[in-house]
This record gives C-alpha cells, structure tokens and sequence, in this order.
C-alpha cells in the first residue's frame, strides 16, 4: 500500500462478538496507519492498546491557544493530540503537514518549523 504520503506501516484490528440465540455474529473493524511526511510521522487514532503500552497518558501535557510560532527540535518529540489542529511548515518546506486531535506523531530531533495553531492544542508529549 503506497500513496505521497509514503505509508510505512498499518495496523488491522478485527474484533468478533457471537449474538445471542441464532448463532449470528457482528464484526468491528479499526485500522490504524502511519505515514510520514517531510520527515514528520503521524499515526491516526492508534489503538487505545498502544496508547497505555506507551504510557502516554502519564507523559507531561502541553497546551496553546491559536497561535503561529516558530520551533526547535533538539530532541526528538513524540506526542498525541487530545484536541485541536496545527499546520506545521518545516524549515524550507513549501508545503506543510496537518495534525489533529487523536494523532500520535514524532518530530526528529534537529527540526526547524512553524507551527501554525488553528484550534487550541492540548497534547502528551515526550521528548527522547
């Protein structure tokens, strides 16, 4: 599976329930994909299963009104959007990337951008 985006991964949950009596069954399906994008991961709506194994709920948080900023890396950061919506331009680029609540994304460590607020962040964030 390939697009622009440049899929590196995807993750396919299949969840089975029997009914009750006439045997029938109902089926749930969720599916979680990364994609990079100038040098920017985003995973979208990552199980619930991830989020605790990761620990993110106990990362620090970090919130913002709408804003426009410039920002450093000089770590690499990961962090999961609770609400809001950012476009982040890195240094040089001539297009950006979009990130919304219910995106777990990773910023390399060394990157230059603008952050471009549209809808108050909240997020957990660490740095690594």
């Amino acid at each position: 599976m390939a697009s622009l985006l440049g899929v590196s991964s995807a993750t396919l949950i299949v969840a089975s329930r029997g009914g009750g009596g006439g045997g029938g069954c109902s089926s749930r399906i969720a599916m979680s994909m990364t994609t990079e994008k100038l040098g920017i991961k985003i995973e979208k709506n990552p199980p619930e299963s991830k989020l605790t194994q990761m620990g993110v709920r106990n990362w620090p948080k970090w919130g913002c009104p709408p804003s426009k900023f410039p920002w450093t890396y000089e770590a690499k950061e990961t962090c999961y959007l609770l609400e809001g919506k950012v476009k982040v331009t890195p240094e040089g680029a001539k297009e950006c990337v979009e990130i919304e609540a219910g995106d777990l994304v990773e910023f390399p460590k060394g990157m230059s951008c603008t952050w471009d607020v549209s809808l108050t962040v909240d997020k957990h964030y660490k740095f690594a």
